[in-house]
């Protein structure tokens, strides 16, 4: 539990407004230690429109803490509840919780209705929001008889849906028969309605089982509307007789199936007006027939769309804004287009706002004879009325208190006594909704006390900051100073930071900073100390990071990462690739400094982290792997051996035979070594072993033997290029029986249920079963008692059930192998246990430490070993926070587990929210699950720094002012306090201007600069505050606009008449030039440049044959290569395109090409164009100028 302090130099006089506003900012939030005197607080409430589903019992929730603690009180529309008098109705124990039971009789639209709890002790009285409790209704579609419907392809079509209205709403969806959901398209889609909009419809629309469903997920039912047939026929393709007798009557609608420019199914007329409140999701529609079919566009015709808060569904053609604002209202304008003509539609958007908290009332805690006040702000639109109730009695009509004067959305009180203590009530109310805040005085003397753990440690990396925690209470409000060590003055601001909730802060630790602090906590009822320590780290560095590596596919890579770190610290050091796990592959291997990939191949490349760890920090560094291919070698030119042949046995013994071959050839390469396998022909038929190894020059071997194995054997040689192929097999021995000479390993004795003991081990294969029938002695007896041991023989098999044993004790217990020959040896005696039960006891004194606004200590005491009744595996924590509880059924909290290893009595709970209530418990966990939960204990998370500003805007922008707009932090983690602005202006090389620094207070969404240089492009830092610190900033630059007097004076060179004039006389003295050197050429006058070209010919520029109109002496059937630079044109004088196969202008950006919703291609692909020829022909006429200008390309 934290406390957010006043430090003693920021106290101001009593009696002054500001000052008691002031007051009110500090200490708001204050939680006061449970075991005090203080008024009730409703801590979980069902949420203000709940609807219930009709098949279950009814929960209204209504939980409060207080101290005495409160009694509960129910109203039902507006008069008293009385519940006793209803059999169906209970109270939750300890609670305000409603229990109706309707599952066993009853109905739920009995109980529909308004209900208000009040939670009540001696120091007042606390309610919740007005519940309104309805039942869900998922009403049946009212039968209906719909005729088929038959129209030509290409007009428009609606299918209603209009479905029955249930509580919630029902969710849309249109499938067939088969309950497969019907394509949607640009052409034919859902409307936000139900209904199905067809732009056009074709013959493969036609079908008869167009079925609208509704589902109600409250009591997850699905309601169908009776099948609608649609017929598409296609006019062309009717004879003249059916032609002449179909009239415009007998079919859906009356316009053309031909080609027509857009018009709007959905909405109607040219503009429309949407309202839409705050926070909500703003969805616009527009939905448009024509033939091709229409795309949709959106605009907003009075600024730009959000562009992290829009979203275009339904083929574009719903637009929707998350998080909707006041600034969001305005005209949107959607357009539908085609090919034939372009329409628009407008829609004025109003947003409207139900009340929302810009300072929503705390709780107060006072000393006798002191001042404070209760700030209640909200806003809305329409702007919401303030009311105030104390104790949830009107606070025009409750009883006089003199300490007390209301101002209008604040209540002031002045030397308020015990008697003064309430639980006011703030209600902000406007059309659209209300918001209700309780908020309690509690007047109390209380001396200080320290609520941090006494000689609690701190271990922090050097160099980092180091917060040392010491969390209070008192009141009046007590101030806090820090000592280091046993000696000494307290603590200064120069060197330290002194929080406000009493934390010390270290902003940057060094090894000095090792040793004993002492928090001390004062006010006029007396003092409080406690001390804390702390201990500096060497931080954990990577001194050898790992290099970027090539290699071969098929080679080995090594990366090499060496650590150095605090010798108390023990660092873990993993490895990642590409930021995930390693391979499961025996190919990686890790040691100590190193990783060692062996026989790299392709998909082994990318990025290897090694990341070391420990419990205060981590470091990491990186290296990447890059895989080529390996060089190319020349055919080998030697061959493995071939396999051995002749084997034969001789000196055939019971445990031993020899064994002789002959060798195949090597191949040009001596043998190294010959390898002999086995097979058992009786226990395990055409599976080979490994037997042993004899050199290359060697062709016998001397065998050893197991007993009661059916033998075979086989060699394979080897030389320096590989293995040979095994040989043919041997002859089969088959050895003498013999009894086990060995017993199962693996032996564990270990308890499935609490009054039994199962003994499991390995079994014997059968190849050291060593003869037939192979058994086992079972043998167990208690550890600590005087027992004789208790055997059983069994068959093969792996384990014994030993039954009635008494709960998780001790045995020993022995395995022993025997066959029909005899027993295997003495087999070693381990140790087990019977059964675990689940532990019997929860753990005790369960207390909460908040570290900071992110991190908790627990500890617990251990519970008896005793009780655990099985292994101690550890202890488990739930904890879940309560900030939502009032919107969501409890059973729906998320809780989180935290599991501590072993007897721990203390643990960490990272990644806490600050500014967050949260709740836990404690349970012990052994092998068979966990015992019995701890009381639950709450704790309170403090104020954390905000995240950044949602969005940041400039708009207006004038000649010297510019307005800011933004939205406040998604993750405020605590009260705002103010905002900070700073700006400076940038010039045209870049450089910036001096900084400029303002504060804005926290209620406020918009702010305008004024006096700023015109043209002039400014960069803006804006950041929240909490008390505790400045949150992440957001940036943004803009330019007040342009003088346009000054702006008049620039000329642009391009639009002066004498520039252009020469350009164009430039351009026709080319073209004239062009024009008559052409002439001259085509007129058959030799010049220089045609003799070369007779002399010297172009090999690749040849006549054409006259008999079969190919290009003579010229084929490249491989390369097709093009013709040179400077070619000339075609003979026939045609300027052909290039074509190009990637062209866009081939796929088609008109009504031949489309794209879907996820921008794939669905158009058909029609193939390019023939290319039209250009002017002229082939006769001998002077060519055009283009002909003339491309000759020359």
């Amino acid at each position: 539990m934290q406390l957010e302090i006043m430090p003693k130099k920021k106290r101001l006089s009593a009696g002054r407004v500001p000052l008691i506003l002031f007051l009110c900012q500090m200490i708001s939030a204050l939680d006061v230690p449970l075991d005090l005197v203080q008024p009730p607080t409703i801590t979980q409430q069902s949420p203000k429109d709940y609807i219930v589903d009709p098949r279950e019992n009814i929960v209204i929730q209504c939980e409060a803490q207080g101290k005495p603690p409160p009694s509960f009180s129910w109203t039902q529309n507006g008069t008293h509840f009385d519940i006793d008098k209803d059999p169906l109705v209970t109270m939750k124990a300890g609670s305000g919780t409603l229990i109706i039971n309707i599952m066993s009789e009853g109905k739920a639209e009995t109980y529909e209705g308004v209900y208000q709890c009040t939670a009540r002790n001696e120091r007042g009285a606390a309610i919740s929001n007005n519940i309104v409790v309805r039942p869900s209704r998922s009403p049946l579609w009212t039968k209906e008889k719909l005729e088929p419907i038959t129209l030509r392809s290409g007009q428009s079509l609606v299918l209603p849906c209009r479905p029955p209205i249930g509580l919630p709403p029902a969710i849309i969806f249109w499938m067939d028969n088969s309950f497969q959901r019907l394509p949607q398209s640009e052409r034919v889609s859902q409307g936000l309605n139900g209904d199905l909009y067809f732009s056009n419809v074709l013959p493969e629309d036609s079908r008869e089982d167009y079925i609208c469903y509704a589902r109600f997920n409250h009591t997850q039912t699905i309601q169908q509307k009776q099948p609608i047939s649609v017929k598409v026929i296609l006019v062309d393709e009717l004879n003249d007789t059916i032609a002449a007798n179909l009239s415009d009557t007998e079919v859906y609608g009356a316009k053309s199936s031909r080609e027509r420019p857009p018009t709007f199914l959905t909405p109607q007329g040219n503009a429309s007006n949407k309202e839409e409140l705050r926070g909500n999701v703003l969805s616009l529609e527009c939905i448009a027939e024509g033939l091709p079919t229409p795309i949709i566009y959106w605009i907003k015709e009075d600024g730009t769309l959000p562009i992290n808060r829009t979203f275009y569904r339904n083929f574009q053609k719903t637009l929707q804004i998350t998080q909707v604002s006041e600034a969001d209202s305005g005209k949107y304008q959607c357009i539908a287009k085609n090919a034939l003509g372009v329409i628009h539609h407008t829609i004025s958007v109003t947003v409207k706002a139900a009340p929302y908290w810009i300072m929503a009332p705390q709780n107060l805690v006072l000393s006798p004879g002191e001042d404070g006040a209760l700030i209640c702000r909200a806003n809305g639109n329409p702007k919401p009325r303030i009311s105030w109730l104390s104790n949830g009695v009107p606070i025009e009509i409750a009883p006089d208190d003199p300490s007390r004067k209301i101002n209008g959305d604040t209540i002031i009180f002045s030397s308020v006594q015990e008697r003064s203590s309430a639980v006011y009530q703030c209600n902000a109310s406007n059309e659209y909704g209300y918001l209700l805040g309780n908020a309690f005085v509690n007047v109390l003397a209380e001396p200080p006390r320290i609520l941090t753990s006494e000689n609690t440690l701190y271990q922090v990396i050097a160099n980092r900051p180091a917060l040392l925690d010491c969390a209070f209470f008192g009141s009046p409000l007590p101030t806090i100073e820090w000592f280091k060590g046993t000696k000494g003055s307290a603590l200064r601001e120069d060197t330290y930071v002194l929080h406000e909730n009493g934390t010390l802060e270290i902003p940057v630790a060094q090894k000095d900073s090792t040793g004993t602090y002492t928090c001390v906590a004062r006010n006029k009822l007396g003092m409080a100390k406690n001390e804390v320590h702390l201990e500096i780290k060497d931080p954990t560095r990577i001194i050898k990071q790992p290099e970027y590596a090539v290699v071969q596919r098929g080679s080995t890579v090594s990366f090499e990462c060496k650590v150095k770190h605090d010798h108390t610290l023990i660092p873990t050091v993993i490895w990642l690739k590409d930021n995930g796990e390693l391979p499961s592959d025996g190919r990686f291997t890790v040691d100590k400094d190193q990783l060692v990939v062996a026989d790299v191949s392709d998909n082994d490349g990318g990025t290897y982290t090694c990341l070391a760890n420990t419990t205060l920090d981590n470091v990491s560094a990186s290296a990447v792997l890059s895989v080529v291919a390996p060089t190319p070698t020349p055919a080998p030119i030697y061959d493995v051996p071939n396999p051995p042949f002749d084997l034969e046995l001789t000196d055939q013994l019971d445990k031993s035979v020899q064994l002789s071959w002959t060798p195949g050839d090597d191949n040009n390469s001596p043998i190294t070594k010959f390898i002999i396998e086995y097979e058992d022909a009786m226990h395990e038929a055409g599976l080979w072993h490994h037997q042993t190894e004899v050199p290359g020059t060697q062709t016998t071997a001397q065998l050893k033997l197991s007993p009661y194995v059916n033998y075979s054997f086989r060699v394979m040689a080897e030389n320096s290029l590989g293995r040979s192929l095994p040989s043919e097999a041997s002859e089969q021995y088959l050895t003498k029986a013999a009894e086990p000479d060995k017993n199962p390993m693996t032996v564990e004795g270990l308890g499935s249920e609490p009054d039994n003991l199962v003994i499991t081990w390995q079994p014997l294969n059968g190849f050291e079963s060593n003869g037939p029938g192979l058994q086992y002695k079972v043998s167990w007896r208690q550890k600590d008692g005087d027992d004789e041991w208790t055997s059983v023989v069994v068959a093969n098999v792996s384990k014994y059930i030993v039954s009635g044993t008494p709960t998780f004790v001790p045995y020993l217990i022995k395995v022993q192998a025997l066959n029909d020959v005899g027993f295997a040896p003495e087999p070693a005696v381990i140790m087990g246990h019977s059964g675990e039960d689940l532990p019997m006891v929860a753990p005790g004194n369960v207390h909460v430490t908040v570290v900071n606004s992110t991190l908790a200590e627990v500890h617990w005491d251990p519970v008896p070993l005793k009780s655990v009744r099985g292994h101690l595996q550890g202890y488990r924590i739930y904890y879940w926070t309560d900030q939502n509880s009032s919107k969501r059924n409890r059973r729906h909290i998320e809780k989180k587990i935290l599991t501590f290893q072993g007897s721990k009595t203390h643990g960490m709970l990272p990644g806490l929210e600050p500014f967050s209530h949260y709740t836990l418990n404690v349970r012990v966990v052994n092998g068979k699950g966990e015992g019995p939960a701890s009381p639950d204990r709450v704790f309170h998370t403090p104020e954390g720094v905000p995240s950044a500003p949602s969005s940041l805007k400039i708009v207006n922008p004038t000649l010297d002012s510019l307005t800011l707009e933004w939205d406040p932090p998604s993750h405020p983690n605590g009260i705002l306090t103010e905002y900070t602005l700073k700006y400076q202006p940038i010039n045209s090389t870049h450089e910036l201007g001096p900084l400029v620094d303002l504060k804005i207070p926290a209620n406020k969404t918009r702010w305008t600069l004024k006096n700023l240089n015109f043209s002039t492009r400014y960069k803006f830092y804006f950041y929240a505050q909490t008390s505790a610190g400045s949150g992440s900033q957001i940036t943004e630059e803009a330019v007040t606009t342009v003088d346009e007097a000054m702006a008049s004076r620039q000329v642009d060179i391009a639009t002066q008449g004498w520039f252009i004039g020469l350009m164009c006389a430039v351009a026709l003295l080319i073209l004239i030039l062009l024009i008559v050197c052409f002439i001259r050429r085509n007129k058959g006058g030799k010049y220089p440049v045609k003799e070369k070209e007779d002399a010297h010919p172009d090999p690749e520029i040849q006549p054409m044959k006259e008999d079969d109109g190919t290009f003579g002496e010229y084929s490249d059937a491989e390369d097709h290569k093009p013709l040179k630079k400077g070619s000339r044109t075609p003979s026939d004088r045609t300027v052909k395109k290039e074509d190009s196969d990637d062209s866009l202008v081939d796929y088609g950006e008109g009504v031949n090409g489309q794209f879907n919703e996820d921008g794939s291609f669905i158009g058909q692909y029609s193939g390019k164009k023939e290319k039209e020829p250009a002017e002229g022909n082939e006769s001998s006429e002077a060519p055009s100028p283009v002909n003339a200008m491309n000759s020359f390309v």
